[in-house]
């Protein structure tokens, strides 16, 4: 079977192309979009094995390659781990493009998981959420400073961005008029992303209703619709983990380890993986600390009522829970609390944007 090597670029792509052995048949720029790639490909006559790097468009262009009758086998490699290339002091198309293929020969590609078109789609509804949330608190903090810089007290967090809150601020009298077109253009704009995120969760609440997996995980304490449904999304399938733990360095909830010998340095925790899970985690990690005693005692466990480990816990907790879902995916069951509710939250309880379900529902085992 030949092996070909792809170094894709939108407008200009390099294709380098082994034989059986592994030597060098031929390479060739191509020059267009990926259509381009794909009429090349075609007119390759016999079964073949490709390997290119993920980038932007990577699930559009494994659709594509599938259909061609010669593709036996499709590997997209991650760009993060692919030192052979990153680290070369002679880095061009053409030799990346041979590498690849050299790694692709050799059954050594740092393969990356490639979802379904539904699937990715799905994900990029939730990062443009994500992304809208962000500038509504940009705007929020906008206004916040507006107020202070005037020398106007605002009122509480938990109020001022209410209907009350919004009045509130109509009614305030600014030295200069330049003052107040800011503000009106500003409760104009967070109006208008508060308008988008009601479409934005209308649209993600309708996709999650047809996945039961995404109810499953609204069983835990302090995850919500959102949170399950991001979880959902980049696990696509639980059993494409080699076991449960493997969450966590998906997910860049581990420490980054430096260790030779007797020596084991461990930093900061990796951070790889997709942001906004990780981050959606470690909010519904607090929420369930709020709501539930098995949550609580894990997290009391690693903060020792330290002040200083407060983040080290907080950051294991979401790591514990990932594991806890992908648990909970993989046997399809639901969480069960092992120990008694000292005290029910009381509506006073800060909720996040997860709009975390209450802790009377029932559970599931951690692993």
């Amino acid at each position: 079977m030949l092996t070909v090597g792809l170094d894709v670029h939108f407008r200009k792509s390099s294709l380098c192309l082994l034989d059986e052995h592994g030597k060098v048949l031929g390479q060739k720029q191509l020059t267009g979009t990926w259509s381009a790639v794909i009429d090349e490909l075609k007119r390759i006559e016999q079964p073949f094995q490709i390997c290119y790097e993920a980038s932007l468009g990577y699930g559009h262009l494994f659709d594509q390659i599938k259909t061609l009758p010669h593709a036996k086998a499709i590997q997209v490699a991650h760009p993060g781990q692919l030192r052979l290339i990153y680290k070369s002091r002679r880095k061009n198309d053409r030799v990346d493009s041979r590498k690849l293929a050299t790694l692709c020969f050799l059954d050594q590609v740092p393969q990356v998981h490639v979802p379904s078109i539904d699937t990715r789609s799905w994900r990029g509804l939730i990062e443009w959420r994500q992304k809208i949330v962000g500038r509504r608190v940009m705007v929020k903090n906008q206004i916040r400073s507006l107020l202070k810089g005037c020398g106007i007290v605002p009122l509480k967090k938990t109020t001022l961005w209410s209907q009350k809150g919004t009045d509130w601020l109509k009614e305030q009298v600014f030295a200069m008029a330049v003052d107040a077109l800011r503000r009106d253009m500003l409760l104009e704009e967070l109006a208008e992303h508060d308008g988008r995120i009601k479409k934005l969760d209308k649209a993600l609440n309708d996709i999650g209703r047809k996945d039961p997996r995404v109810a499953l995980l609204q069983t835990i304490p302090g995850v919500g619709p959102r949170t399950a449904e991001a979880f959902v999304a980049y696990v696509d399938d639980p059993k494409r983990f080699r076991n449960v733990s493997c969450i966590g360095s998906y997910l860049g909830l581990v420490p980054s380890q430096d260790a030779s010998g007797s020596t084991n340095r461990l930093g900061h925790i990796t951070r790889e993986g997709p942001a906004t899970l990780r981050k959606l985690l470690t909010e519904a990690s607090w929420q369930g600390i709020l709501r539930d005693p098995t949550i609580k005692k894990h997290y009391e466990a690693i903060y020792r009522n330290d002040p200083t480990r407060r983040r080290i816990a907080l950051i294991a907790t979401a790591r514990w829970l990932s594991v806890v879902m992908l648990s909970m995916l993989r046997s399809n069951e639901g969480w069960r609390t092992s120990e008694p509710a000292d005290q029910k939250p009381t509506a006073a309880t800060p909720r996040t944007t997860n709009e975390a379900a209450p802790a009377t529902r029932a559970a599931a085992t951690t692993t």
